[in-house]
């Protein structure tokens, strides 16, 4: 498998905070620490990650 395009999240500030990365795939999408680039990445389902960033954008999650 090639490697997934990772993108940054953009409340990254740059000095080093938490921070994730994901990456998008036809089965859903990838997560990980954004300073652990070789770590482990968490897979979630496509339909489970839509829900989430849908509640994300209502405010239900804080």
């Amino acid at each position: 498998m090639s490697t997934p395009p990772w993108i940054k999240s953009s409340y990254s500030n740059g000095a080093g905070g938490e921070c994730v990365e994901c990456a998008r795939l036809p089965q859903g999408t990838l997560v990980r620490d954004s300073k652990r680039a070789d770590g482990p990445a968490l897979a979630v389902p496509g339909r489970a990650w839509g829900s989430f960033v849908d509640a994300l954008r209502r405010g239900e999650l804080v």
